[in-house]
């Protein structure tokens, strides 16, 4: 569509989801782009923002996409969702954002060893591109099978990447994570009520996350061999934001401004990432596109900090940031300006 003087036709499945409603209100305040369909299987027949608070899009929800008259389809349903209708959707002519897990790992048995479910479209699997515009933007246009990270992943890759890049620390980094409730989406628990999280930190999936595999798979391929993660993720009691602290062994004579100068290097051109010589909170990327970075350094570690919006970078925004590139659009466009403090 770059150049063409049309709007890129989008339409978001799963729109009635946290990650979804908010891809429906980036597209509707995009310069460039048109909201052209909505779809929930659970609301069908009723209108966006008869069903989700605040929105402000009055299109009436269909149980599945039809691609036909789309440029581009923005996956936020659940997971293997994506995957059972992709083939459809690319073979109608639309590219496909995935803002689930379908289409990360390159392995359709890794996929079913961490989802518990075998891949219902492995013969995709070899032309979907995990998609992190910073640090494979060359990866994105052309392309017509686009998975997002993870929200935890995309904050350690990008932490973790440059280092692993430039073969600056050891092949092997411990990730601690910290997540909002928002990260587990809109259905009810009881494990999620709010005086079961008050006042209490729990960490969970200790013995293996599903974006470990996400990290290890791309840090690998930017280091060029095998680069293991320790990752344990902790709920916290807040709404949404992403902090990981990633603790990374530096090769003999690598000094802290070394790394410093080659994370500025890497991220002096990218408006979504920012460099800071100590730790920023989470609130500060509430509600933006943005990831915030520090690195520090504690005896024989290199301590790498990042946080973003879980719901945001980790999710929608991130989406319409890789539709931009795909399509040729403004890098910001959409994607609106800073965080909203307090």
């Amino acid at each position: 569509m770059a150049g063409s003087g049309k709007a890129v036709r989008v339409a978001v499945a799963g729109a009635t989801g946290y990650a979804g409603a908010g891809c429906v209100s980036l597209v509707l305040e995009h310069p460039g782009a048109e909201l052209v369909a909505v779809s929930s299987r659970t609301q069908a027949g009723r209108s966006h923002a008869a069903v989700y608070p605040g929105s402000n899009c009055e299109q009436v929800l269909v149980e599945s996409i039809n691609a036909t008259d789309c440029d581009v389809v923005i996956s936020a349903s659940a997971a293997g969702d994506a995957a059972r209708q992709a083939a459809d959707w690319l073979a109608r002519g639309a590219v496909v954002v995935d803002i689930s897990a379908d289409f990360r790992l390159k392995s359709a048995s890794s996929f079913a060893t961490w989802y518990g479910i075998p891949h219902p479209a492995a013969d995709l699997l070899s032309q979907a591109i995990l998609a992190l515009p910073e640090l494979r933007p060359d990866d994105i246009p052309g392309a017509s099978l686009l998975a997002l990270p993870g929200c935890f992943s995309t904050a350690a890759i990008l932490a973790c990447g440059p280092a692993a890049q430039h073969h600056l620390v050891e092949p092997e980094v411990v990730v601690d994570g910290k997540t909002g409730v928002s990260g587990a989406g809109r259905s009810a628990s009881a494990e999620y009520l709010f005086t079961e999280l008050n006042e209490s930190v729990k960490p969970y999936a200790v013995a293996g996350h599903r974006h470990q595999p996400e990290m290890e798979q791309v840090l690998g391929e930017l280091s060029g061999g095998p680069f293991l993660v320790t990752f344990v993720p902790h709920l916290v009691p807040m709404t949404r934001g992403i902090q990981v602290t990633c603790y990374l062994r530096p090769r003999q004579g690598v000094t802290l401004e070394q790394l410093r100068s080659v994370y500025r290097e890497r991220y002096r051109d990218q408006p979504f990432v920012r460099l800071s010589d100590t730790p920023v909170p989470s609130k500060q990327t509430s509600h933006t596109n943005l990831c915030w970075i520090s690195l520090e350094q504690q005896g024989a570690h290199m301590v790498v900090s990042a946080v973003l919006d879980n719901l945001g970078r980790g999710a929608s925004s991130q989406a319409i940031q890789v539709m931009n590139l795909r399509f040729g659009l403004g890098p910001r466009d959409g994607l609106g300006g800073g965080s909203q403090w307090p």
